[in-house]
């Protein structure tokens, strides 16, 4: 086994996988009658306290390097074994476990202050950004990067999305071409009536909200009603920013790079090297394996072949141009 391997690629992840250790062991420890408590005979809490006070923090600081993160992680794998514990260890069995259930209040209540402090933070920056005419994409990479950099890049990928959702939502208004990184622009709004059709479904769903909402109010519960709309008001939320978006975000050529903005996803950037084919399509392309659709309505245009295999498809408003551009560029 390579240890190298372990200790620089995966020792960060090892805390995570000392938690679903500690937390299947522990729940059958206090769930089960078995040998280990004397068949439910001796089950006390103090066992499980050894962990969450002083295995997980000790695992943490070990294996995490960067002290911030590790010290996150402490927190939120310490509430997470304490919200565990009050659920598997009998009633009959707690004695000072009641005080920390009664933490996690305040717990909640700092988690929500600082999230509207980071969110206030970005919105900031963000609003900085487009004082400075600075690309709003690399704006909020910028800000999660600053802000939110203890947390795992999955988690700030999608925070990129959602702060990028409410900057369209809020802020489209605000956005201009000269604001994109990239010497040419190429729009998506027009193909397929895109933009129209977006439109058109964020009228559907605001017509039929309270229709349904009323529905389930007398037929289910209000509960149910409730549940429901707001459901439904938060994926408007994402519609109409997607709806903004797209009249906004071009697929830019640099002089090096293909730039891809599509909705309010995560850009991504091609190097010219890497593409082996251009292609203009006529075709419904099916989701597979290595094939990304940067396409809302009828057939993608544009296909880029890499040279790894994968092909990525476009759908733009001048797929012709696009085209004689980046065989120009190439």
């Amino acid at each position: 086994m390579n240890l190298s391997l372990i200790t620089s690629h995966n020792r960060e992840r090892l805390p995570l996988l000392v938690l679903a250790v500690i937390s299947l062991f522990w729940s059958y420890f206090y769930l089960a009658d078995s040998a280990l408590n004397d068949f439910g005979q001796d089950r006390p809490e103090w066992l499980l306290l050894v962990d969450v006070f002083i295995t997980v923090p000790l695992v943490c600081f070990v294996y995490i390097r960067d002290t911030k993160q590790a010290a996150l992680k402490v927190l939120v794998y310490c509430s997470l074994l304490v919200l565990l514990g009050s659920f598997i260890i009998p009633e009959t069995e707690k004695r000072i476990w009641p005080w920390f259930e009664s933490l996690r209040y305040a717990l909640v209540a700092g988690f929500v202050l600082l999230e509207l402090l980071s969110i206030a933070t970005v919105v900031w920056a963000i609003k900085a950004a487009f004082i400075r005419e600075q690309d709003l994409d690399q704006a909020i990479k910028d800000s999660i990067c600053r802000y939110f950099s203890a947390v795992p890049e999955a988690v700030g990928r999608l925070l990129m999305v959602e702060t990028r959702v409410w900057s369209y939502l809020l802020f489209a208004h605000k956005v201009k071409p000269q604001h994109f990184e990239g010497e040419w622009h190429f729009y998506s709004d027009l193909k397929d009536g895109t933009q129209s059709n977006q439109l058109g479904f964020i009228m559907i769903m605001l017509f039929e909200l309270p229709i349904v909402h009323l529905l389930l109010h007398y037929m289910v519960s209000p509960w149910a009603a409730t549940v429901v709309s707001v459901l439904t008001l938060i994926g408007m939320v994402f519609f109409i920013a997607e709806y903004r978006a797209l009249g906004k975000r071009p697929v830019s050529l640099k002089r090096d790079k293909l730039i891809v903005r599509y909705s309010v996803w995560n850009p991504q950037y091609i190097a010219y090297e890497d593409i082996a084919e251009i292609n203009l399509n006529k075709e419904y392309i099916k989701r597979g394996k290595g094939i990304k659709r940067y396409n809302l309505t009828g057939a993608p245009n544009v296909e880029l072949v890499l040279n790894s295999g994968d092909k990525v498809y476009l759908g733009v408003n001048n797929p012709s141009s696009l085209v004689d551009a980046l065989n120009h560029l190439r």
